[in-house]
């Protein structure tokens, strides 16, 4: 194949403007919960889960190729917006004509068209959905970190827990030893745990996924082979962390080999009597580690004097912004950077030695310099809330 180029359209006016969806052209698709696919193109329609169907069926009969559709967040979104695009401008506008056997005879030859992020309304659309995706993961945590109302039984013994989820999570990880990371890191709790509950009732170990006889058997082998923990790798889990929500085209995998300075290596535990140690949170300041966040608050308030319940408190910040907070002042820590003043050190210990000394750890600076919608996803690891 060989591409001829790629279409700009007239209109540029579309990248300053704030992103627009489309309404539903297809009544079959006008209610915004549909799981129906449209065909950009045609009344064609097909289910969520024939996704794979729609997109031969667009190659096939319409000679459109999408680029990377599984970095695509919210896929029906996407096809709406652009069913929509495609009646106002030319598709060679938006799309690189690739033609297919470019040394045959003329009458031999087909084009396609290729739509993919190269084109920066692609580009601006792909990152607007990804970002309201992020915006309402946020938000159903946050009512599930609030959520006062929780309840569900333990998953390895009869215990029943209400409250608060961390509560269960804790009992797990400390009686049972089974440590999913921290509890306010994942979303959609009931969800997660209705899927580890099923898979557990199935005989089946969460790491290896192996099927067994009988309970104490799995029991056994999940002890012995310290199979207490799910299967990372399984990318049924990667929705309930948010983790993998926090940057376009990224999973978590991806977004931690960006950079492992601040990763805490932990000893391999003994699980022979189903104990096992919570994951550690880290100071803003210094390399000590705690096992519950209140502990590390308490120590940067007495160690460093540095109160961010109180700015958290005073300056009334979401959970969105306390994480763009937290990223800020982990950067400029890393940089030996006084956010304050601007002073910059040799090292870790000279800076926060300055900062305490002055007060300067205390006394942010303008909003404006930290609450920078860049900061809401360079350290993706949230550790502190």
């Amino acid at each position: 194949m060989a591409a001829v180029g790629v279409g700009e359209g007239e209109n540029k006016d579309w990248i300053l403007e704030p992103l627009s969806l489309p309404e539903p052209i297809h009544k079959a698709v006008q209610d915004s919960t549909s799981p129906l696919l449209p065909c950009i193109f045609c009344e064609e329609c097909y289910p969520a889960e024939e996704k794979e169907n729609l997109l031969k069926h667009m190659i096939l009969e319409h000679k459109l190729v999408i680029s990377d559709v599984k970095l695509i967040v919210d896929f029906r979104r996407y096809i709406l917006y652009w069913k929509k695009r495609f009646t106002e401008q030319p598709l060679a506008d938006f799309c690189s004509v690739i033609r297919t056997n470019s040394q045959a005879m003329e009458e031999k030859q087909e084009d396609y068209y290729l739509l993919c992020d190269v084109l920066p309304e692609d580009r601006v659309l792909r990152e607007q959905l990804q970002q309201k995706r992020l915006e309402e993961v946020l938000e159903q945590q946050q009512l599930e970190r609030n959520d006062s109302n929780f309840y569900h039984i333990c998953l390895f013994c009869n215990g029943e827990f209400s409250g608060n989820r961390a509560v269960l999570f804790n009992h797990m990880a400390k009686e049972h030893a089974f440590n999913v990371g921290l509890p306010d890191n994942i979303v959609y709790c009931n969800e997660f745990l209705d899927l580890v509950q099923k898979k557990v009732d199935s005989l089946q170990c969460l790491y290896c996924e192996k099927t067994f006889r009988d309970k104490n058997t799995l029991r056994d082998h999940m002890r012995k082979k310290q199979h207490r923990r799910i299967n990372a790798k399984n990318q049924e889990y990667d929705r309930f962390y948010t983790i993998n929500y926090l940057e376009f085209g990224k999973n978590w995998e991806e977004v931690q080999s960006e950079d492992d300075s601040e990763i805490i290596e932990e000893p391999d535990d003994d699980w022979s009597d189903w104990q096992g140690n919570p994951t550690c949170a880290v100071c803003l300041f210094c390399e000590k580690a705690k096992d519950s966040t209140e502990k590390l608050h308490l120590h940067m308030k007495t160690a460093h004097c540095f109160d961010l319940l109180k700015l958290k408190s005073e300056m009334g910040l979401n959970f969105y912004q306390q994480v763009k907070l937290i990223n800020f002042i982990r950067r400029e820590i890393y940089q030996r950077r006084c956010f304050r003043c601007g002073e910059t050190f040799n090292s870790k210990a000279e800076i926060v030695n300055h900062m305490t000394e002055t007060d300067h750890i205390m006394s942010l600076l303008d909003r404006s310099a930290w609450d920078q919608p860049q900061l809401d996803r360079r350290n993706k690891e949230i550790i502190l809330y």
